[in-house]
Order: structure tokens, then C-alpha cells, then sequence
């Protein structure tokens, strides 16, 4: 009939807008182009992320392991490949997120200007922070994981509550990730990234916890060395790896990492949006 209203669908269109699937959110479509870009260079991240800890873990944990646990143990009543083992899981978080959240930050926004490209969509600068963070969160369980299972076979791991190790590594690796990517954003060159490394990243791997106990160190440095995200990190996954879990250092643990994950990821939203919104 002339005249009649008719409801047409969009050209091309197979279905209603009705039936169509929704578009997916700002920081899942930054998080599955970052995942399908990895998808192309895993091969690379293989020996760095996951053989080279497994082979230290080894290295030190029964040939210089032996050494130490014929010297008395560590006083906590374990042999030093058991003690080492969920510091190094720690550590390996510690490392793979500033890793990942270093050089590929400054890249996207001054070498590649992957973000700007990326900010003529919708997609907003709180959502790169998001989806930034959902990657390392993929990037750290399946390294994790590997060296979760590699703990267990050689009897470092007591299950079944040392499997919450993992979450516990993973958070440790968002406290870093946050912040340095805040700090990525902000600086104005790589040469940041090796005062990071130097007077950051490697004290915090030799001195928070990870080799020996913290009440080894002289006595002015002990407060330092508690304060560091990692030994928090190191305290917690121990704690669950052991099975000698103390809940209210856990706590205190849980709340650090998570508040610094907080604050980094409020940092980075507020540097992204001042770098990249005019």
C-alpha cells in the first residue's frame, strides 16, 4: 500500500539491528589487537619469560641448593630449592610485566604511534590503560603457569593451596605493571627505562626476599626491603607455596599490591590522557 512505513535493515545486512551481536568494549578490542600482535612474536618471549627462570630455578636451586642445605638450611626448616622456588615465581611476574610495560608503551606512543591510530576510533585513552592490563594479566598466567608446574615437579609446591600461588603472582606483576606503565608514559626517553632497571628492578630481584630471607640484611636495610612491592609479592606466594600461609601478613600483602595496582592504573589513565588528548 502507497504510503505504508515499511522496517528496512541496513544495507548488507543479514539480520536485524535487533539480533546482532554488540560491539565488543574499548579495552577488549585493545586487549585482542595486542593478543593477536603477540600471536605473531610469542616465538620470542619463549626463552626469556619461561626457559631462562626455569633454568636458573634449576641452576640454583640444586647445585648451589645443595650447597646451602649441606651448610644448615635456612632455618625455616626447608631445603633451598623449595625456599627458592616461589621467589623466583614472584620475580618472574616482577620481570615480565615492566617488561612488557616499558619498551612497548614508549613504542606505541613515540616510535609506532600505535595509539594515536587507535584514538581515532572510539576507543578512549582510559580504555588503553585497561586493555594494556587484561594483556599482562594473559601474558603472566601462561608464563606462570608453566613455572607453577615446573615447581611441582620438582616438589616445590604444596597442593592443594599452593596452586593460589598463582593468582598471587599475577597480582604481583599488575602492582608493577601499573605503575610502570604511569612511568613509561611520562618519561621522555628509553634512558629512564635503564635508571629503572638499574636502581629499581635489579636491587628489588637481589635484595627483597627472593634469595634469602629479609632478616639477613643489615638492620637499616630490613625497612627498605619490606617496603618493596616484591617482597610483598615474595612473602605471599611463599606463604601459599609452603602452605605456611600467616593470614594477616597476607592481608597486609593483598592490600599493599592492590592498592599500588590502584593507584598505578589511576596514574597511567591520567599520563595516557594528557599525552594523547589535545
Amino acid at each position: 500500500m502507497m504510503g505504508a512505513s515499511t522496517k528496512r535493515t541496513p544495507a548488507g545486512a543479514d539480520t536485524p539491528w535487533s539480533d546482532q551481536r554488540p560491539l565488543p568494549s574499548g579495552p577488549q578490542v585493545v586487549f585482542e589487537g595486542k593478543l593477536l600482535n603477540y600471536k605473531n612474536n610469542w616465538k620470542g618471549s619463549v626463552v626469556s619469560s619461561i626457559l631462562e627462570p626455569v633454568l636458573f630455578l634449576a641452576a640454583m636451586g640444586i647445585s648451589l641448593g645443595t650447597l646451602v642445605d649441606q651448610g644448615g638450611r635456612l632455618g625455616q626448616g626447608v631445603d633451598y630449592l623449595v625456599f627458592l622456588a616461589p621467589g623466583l615465581l614472584a620475580a618472574t611476574a616482577m620481570q615480565t610485566a615492566t617488561f612488557e610495560s616499558t619498551y612497548p608503551i614508549m613504542g606505541a606512543f613515540k616510535w609506532h604511534k600505535t595509539f594515536e591510530g587507535i584514538l581515532a576510533t572510539p576507543v578512549k585513552a582510559r580504555d588503553l590503560v585497561s586493555g594494556h592490563l587484561l594483556f599482562i594479566v594473559f601474558r603472566l598466567v601462561t608464563t606462570l603457569a608453566v613455572f607453577l608446574a615446573v615447581m611441582a615437579v620438582f616438589g616445590a609446591l604444596e597442593l592443594p593451596l599452593g596452586l593460589l600461588a598463582l593468582p598471587a603472582a599475577v597480582l604481583t606483576g599488575l602492582a608493577f605493571a601499573a605503575p610502570v606503565a604511569a612511568y613509561a608514559a611520562w618519561v621522555k626517553n628509553d634512558a629512564g627505562f635503564a635508571a629503572l632497571l638499574r636502581f629499581g628492578i635489579v636491587p628489588m630481584f637481589l635484595f627483597s626476599g627472593t634469595f634469602f630471607p629479609v632478616d639477613q640484611l643489615p638492620g637499616l636495610l630490613q625497612p627498605v626491603a619490606y617496603a618493596t612491592p616484591l617482597w610483598h609479592g615474595v612473602s605471599l606466594t611463599r606463604g601459599l607455596s609452603l602452605g605456611d600461609l600467616d593470614p594477616l601478613v597476607a592481608m597486609v600483602n593483598v592490600g599493599y599490591l592492590a592498592a599500588l595496582v590502584l593507584l598505578g592504573g589511576w596514574l597511567a589513565r591520567r599520563q595516557f590522557a594528557k599525552k594523547l588528548v589535545v
